[in-house]
C-alpha cells in the first residue's frame, strides 16, 4: 500500500497535501480524477484503489455512508446478500436508499449517498444505527460484535468505514487469484451472482454504453435526526473492541493469579 506520491511522480499528476497524526508528517495524496492519472498509477504497477469517503476539498463531511457486509469463512457469499438484504430494509425503514456492489473479495458493500453538510460525527453515528438495525431484523444471521472471534458465524455487517477511511472503489481490482473486481450489482439480481463471475477479463464486456455504478446510485438523501440520535447511543466498534480488549487482559491476570496461587499452595504442601 502506498498512500505518499514518489518523489519522481510528473508535475500534472494532481496532488493534495494532508497532515497524517500517525506518522506526524504531511503525506502528498494523488487525485486520480482524470483518465491520464490513473494511467500513470498502472504504470506504477498500482492494482487496487481505496478512495476515501471525503473529498479534499471538504474533509469534515462524508459524502456517503457505506455498510461493508463481511461473511465468515468459507462459501458464504449467499449469507453477505442476505445481510445485504437486511441492511436496504433497514436503509428503507429510515427514509434511505443505497447502491450495492460486490467488494471484488467475499463480501458486498452498500454505499449511500448523503446531503452535504452533515457533521462527521452524525454520519458515523447513522452508519452505526443502520447496522444496529439491520442486525435487529435478523440477529441469527448479522452482527455488528467487532471481535472477530465472538461473531458465531454469523455475517459482520461493519459501521467502521467512517471518517478518514476509505473504501475500495467500484470497478477497482483486486490483488487475489483470478483478478476480481468490485463490481456494481443490480438488488434483484444480488441472490443469483457470484463475486468470482467479475474479474478483469469479463467486466469491460458488462459495462455496455452506460456507467452501471452511476446509474443505481442515488441523489444525495438527508439523513433523518432519530437514527443520528440512535446512533450517538450506540458504542463505535473500535471502542468496543479496546473494552473487550481490556476485559480479556484482566481476566487473564486473573486467571494467571490463580494459577500461581495453586502453585504455591502445592509447593507449601510439601
Amino acid at each position: 500500500m502506498q498512500k505518499n506520491v514518489p518523489k519522481y511522480t510528473p508535475d500534472w499528476v494532481p496532488t493534495v497535501h494532508l497532515w497524517a497524526e500517525t506518522s506526524h508528517r504531511d503525506v502528498a495524496y494523488a487525485l486520480c480524477n482524470d483518465r491520464r492519472t490513473l494511467l500513470w498509477f498502472g504504470n506504477q504497477r498500482a492494482v487496487e484503489y481505496h478512495p476515501t469517503l471525503v473529498r479534499a476539498s471538504d474533509l469534515e463531511h462524508m459524502t456517503h455512508l457505506v455498510l461493508d457486509l463481511d461473511p465468515p469463512e468459507g462459501d458464504a457469499f449467499p449469507l453477505a446478500v442476505a445481510a445485504a438484504l437486511l441492511v436496504r430494509q433497514a436503509l428503507a425503514d429510515a427514509g434511505l436508499e443505497g447502491a450495492v456492489k460486490t467488494s471484488g473479495a467475499k463480501g458486498v458493500h452498500v454505499i449511500v449517498p448523503i446531503e452535504r453538510g452533515v457533521p462527521m460525527e452524525d454520519a458515523a453515528a447513522a452508519t452505526r444505527a443502520i447496522a444496529a438495525r439491520a442486525e435487529r431484523l435478523d440477529p441469527e444471521l448479522a452482527t455488528t460484535t467487532f471481535m472477530k472471534d465472538e461473531r458465531g458465524g454469523k455475517v459482520f455487517v461493519d459501521a467502521t468505514r467512517v471518517g478518514g477511511a476509505t473504501v475500495i472503489a467500484a470497478y477497482s481490482p483486486r490483488v487475489r487469484p483470478g483478478v476480481p473486481v468490485s463490481f456494481p450489482v443490480a438488488w434483484e439480481d444480488l441472490d443469483s451472482i457470484t463475486p468470482s463471475q467479475f474479474t478483469v477479463h469479463t467486466a469491460p464486456g458488462l459495462l455496455g454504453a452506460e456507467d452501471p455504478w452511476a446509474r443505481a446510485l442515488p441523489a444525495p438523501q438527508p439523513i433523518s435526526a432519530d437514527l443520528i440520535a440512535e446512533g450517538h447511543t450506540i458504542p463505535t466498534g473500535r471502542v468496543q473492541a479496546m473494552h473487550e480488549g481490556k476485559r480479556r487482559a484482566r481476566a487473564r491476570r486473573r486467571d494467571e493469579a490463580a494459577e500461581q496461587g495453586g502453585s504455591d499452595d502445592a509447593a507449601g504442601s510439601r
